[in-house]
């Protein structure tokens, strides 16, 4: 076993921990916010469940040379480095290694073991090539074996895998201890957030019975905007003209849609349009949302500590911003009672709120609000609660995810008041699907419904976006005429 440094190369002061997984090392160690170095692991291959992986003696040799690695460096002193620095002085040391135990490698695999090895000690293990892909959506880890990715829409099998369900959970517990949480058995549920903002859960034994379940939902470095979603088709010109000035002219908004269908991306985008000198305070359970705005206030549930105590719940947050003196609330996700104090805040003066509920439709979408109000326990009439959100909110924006992967903002749906115990509303924009092409892609368009003046147009008027509107709002119809021609 090589031990505390050969007398042939350089000393080093020796860590005292005993040999283990990388992932298993301490908390401090720092976290590379470019992983990969010269970009080699950044390409990694997708692979259909047929191919060769990596063999058990390749991770046999990077055990065996971690090991080493292990008991050669100190890593208090490692994670006072920079992440570059770090990674070099990993590297120097590997290579020593490898010399002195004679291990066989071609100049390719020596080159990937020492990525994968900087991998484990400075970021998240076999995670790291995929984090550094922008085109991934979303990453998900089943037990140690199979991860799946999902580009374009589309999900797909890598030959990604970790050396055991030890691993996984040892990457899992350094991913929510950066955000003051844990999964544990006794706490095997947790929602948490990478340093960019990308959106985690953990699912861990006994509740997963293969091995630790992790899901990663990746933000873009690059922001979307209205104007890249019109390229991308998900609305068109004069439909993000609509939604620019919904969020210009503080209309209350509730986003809509299905679990991956845009929810969060298009009320990131909708809040670009929010005035910079406005105080905006979010709401969220995991951290994600990305306001540019520079008076921005970021509140986030905690979970309760292992006496049960300490627990601050969404609905918690949402009361106590409407004591910061906020222009604007906006509320991650809509799921549970805080439901009825958003609607509160919406309907005394903090236009402009803003939230997002799982539904399928904007009719389902009323109804999902009621009932979330409903089993937080409050003993309200339904007509009362009806006539809170018909009062409460302005607009609903439905967003889905077609069944050939793309995104479309398919209802633009203002909510118009009671008609007995009915909430009514009004559709002024929706997508229609037309076919679709050879490759299976869903063809189609957005029209207007024929509305010459919504119901915000006054609102439209008083902050002076009514010519706008209109424009918008006729040349959808010229659109629709052509189209009808």
């Amino acid at each position: 076993m090589f031990g505390k440094r050969s007398t042939t190369a350089p000393t080093r002061p020796a860590a005292t921990m005993p040999v283990r997984d990388a992932a298993a090392a301490p908390a401090p160690v720092p976290v590379l916010s470019d992983p990969g170095g010269s970009g080699r692991a950044i390409e990694i291959a997708i692979a259909a469940p047929t191919e060769m992986r990596k063999s058990d003696e390749y991770y046999q040799t990077k055990s065996m040379i971690f090991g080493a690695l292990i008991e050669a460096i100190d890593l208090a002193q490692l994670s006072r480095l920079d992440a570059e620095s770090a990674r070099d002085e990993i590297r120097d040391i590997v290579n020593e290694i490898i010399a002195l135990k004679n291990v066989v490698l071609s100049i390719a695999e020596q080159e990937e073991l020492l990525d994968d090895i900087c991998n484990d000690v400075l970021g998240y293990g076999p995670l790291e090539p995929l984090l550094a892909r922008d085109d991934i959506a979303d990453i998900m880890v089943n037990g140690a074996n199979k991860t799946y990715i999902e580009v374009s829409g589309k999900i797909q099998l890598t030959n990604v895998r970790f050396r055991d369900n030890t691993q996984l959970m040892n990457i899992c517990q350094r991913i929510v201890s950066q955000v003051g949480r844990r999964v544990d058995e006794s706490s095997p549920i947790c929602d948490a957030r990478l340093p960019d903002g990308s959106r985690v859960n953990v699912i861990a034994p006994p509740l997963a019975i293969d091995g630790p379940s992790l899901t990663i939902r990746k933000f873009k470095k690059d922001k979307l905007t209205l104007d890249q979603l019109v390229r991308f088709g998900a609305i068109s010109p004069e439909g993000a003209r609509i939604l620019e000035i919904i969020g210009k002219v503080r209309c209350n908004v509730v986003i809509s849609g299905g679990t991956g269908s845009g929810k969060t991306t298009l009320l990131n985008c909708l809040t670009n349009y929010i005035e910079r000198d406005e105080r905006v305070i979010t709401c969220e359970d995991a951290a994600e949302l990305q306001l540019q705005q520079p008076h921005v206030v970021r509140l986030e549930t905690r979970p309760p500590n292992l006496e049960g105590q300490g627990q601050v719940t969404m609905r918690d947050l949402v009361r106590n911003c409407l004591r910061m003196r906020p222009e604007r609330i906006i509320v991650g996700e809509v799921r549970g009672p805080e439901a009825l104090d958003l609607l509160q805040a919406m309907n005394t003066g903090h236009d402009g709120s803003m939230g997002t509920v799982h539904s399928n439709s904007p009719r389902e979408c009323l109804s999902r609000m009621e009932s979330l109000i409903t089993m937080g326990g409050f003993s309200l009439p339904s007509r009362t609660i009806k006539e809170m959100i018909a009062t409460s909110v302005d607009v609903i924006v439905q967003a889905a995810r077609l069944r050939d992967g793309s995104r479309r903002i398919t209802h633009i749906t203002e909510v118009m008041g009671m008609e007995g115990d009915v909430i009514t509303t009004q559709d002024v924009v929706v997508y229609d699907m037309t076919g679709e092409d050879a490759s299976g892609r869903i063809i189609g368009s957005h029209r207007s419904t024929g509305i010459g003046r919504p119901k915000f147009w006054e609102r439209a008027r008083y902050f002076g976006e009514e010519q706008r509107l209109a424009a918008a709002l006729d040349a959808m119809s010229v659109v629709d005429e052509s189209q009808a021609a």
